[in-house]
């Protein structure tokens, strides 16, 4: 069970996906919002199990159906992968029903430890998909994580080709928001990033995004290139995903985005502000190298966060310490 947010749900499936692959006679259920469906679609010997909360599972009499519903499966564990109030009762419920039940450590204390502004540890805690992994140890599941499969490049239908056209050679991702301002590199430094990369004739950049400021922002940046597509509000998200199985590289914030891209194989730079890759939310299977990180010497509070939700007097620039050249030649590196 994993009900949200996008980047965390995303999180689960290298994960889900190496367990199959090791224990192939064993069934997965996957309890999440109905709009996650797609992260686990083509993965064998799993089914996913739409929870819906404004309806039939809303509140705590919900959460007793959810249980009654998902006891039908006859499932012999339950694995939650979220630590929150509603999982909690769940796992609740199925132990109290004899099933054997496991919680994702969220290691709260190692990540007060590095984000606390006095006595600071700046050491790399265990990632998410340790963690993960680490549950379906405690139900009698050991995963090795160390030689992930990923899914085939999508076929891209007529809708996405029309979009980007068919005679791209690379083809470069950009995802620029994140649900916090102190994680989103600056739009005119951003401005900078992708006219360096336009130059290029041989890039076609496509920029993500979602909401109508966003959308504004992104028709804004990609008007004055022929090279630049703002795919914000243009594609089905099921669209989006196999167009982001298409990229040869994607530059994320440290948002769901870069999630998505890595959970799909596809290679990821990511740009950190308030937040920090030792708090173990760093893309799957990606290098340390192509998490650029704002200047500690400046900065030396950093990070000052684990979520990006904590805002610190005098660091809303932190990120201007990471230059457009740098995120340049780290693309180009992995081009």
């Amino acid at each position: 069970m994993r009900l949200s947010a996008m980047g965390d749900v995303a999180m689960t499936v290298p994960v889900l996906r190496s367990f199959v692959k090791q224990y192939p006679t064993v069934k997965i259920t996957v309890i999440s919002r109905p709009f996650f469906k797609p992260f686990f679609d083509g993965i064998p010997n799993l089914d996913f199990f739409a929870f819906d909360e404004k309806k039939r599972h809303k509140g705590f009499l919900g959460l007793l159906r959810l249980f009654r519903d998902v006891k039908k499966l006859k499932i012999d564990g339950f694995a939650d992968l979220h630590n929150v109030l509603r999982s909690k009762v769940v796992s609740l419920l199925f132990a109290l029903s004899g099933k054997k039940t496991a919680t994702v450590d969220k290691g709260r204390e190692g990540k007060k430890e590095l984000t606390r502004a006095e006595n600071k540890i700046l050491k790399p805690l265990p990632t998410m998909f340790a963690r993960h992994a680490k549950v379906f140890e405690e139900l009698g599941f050991r995963l090795n994580l160390s030689n992930p499969e990923f899914p085939k490049k999508a076929v891209l239908g007529a809708e996405i080709t029309d979009l980007i056209g068919e005679n791209y050679q690379k083809l470069i991702g950009i995802a620029p928001f994140a649900q916090y301002d102190s994680k989103v590199y600056p739009i005119d430094l951003m401005q900078e990033v992708i006219e360096k990369l336009a130059d290029n004739k041989d890039h076609t950049i496509v920029l993500f995004g979602g909401g109508a400021k966003e959308i504004e922002i992104l028709e804004s940046l990609s008007k004055p290139f022929k090279n630049v597509i703002n795919a914000a509000g243009k594609i089905k998200f099921q669209q989006e995903l196999k167009l982001i199985s298409n990229l040869n590289v994607m530059l994320s914030m440290d948002s769901g985005n870069a999630h998505i891209a890595a959970m799909l194989g596809v290679k990821v730079i990511t740009l950190w502000g308030a937040t920090h890759p030792y708090a173990g939310f760093s893309p799957f299977n990606q290098s340390l190298e192509n998490a650029l990180i704002s200047d500690r010497n400046q900065y030396p509070l950093l990070p000052t966060s684990v979520y990006g939700n904590k805002i610190v007097e005098g660091y809303e620039d932190a990120m201007r310490t990471i230059s457009p050249k740098k995120v340049v030649k780290s693309i180009e590196k992995l081009l």
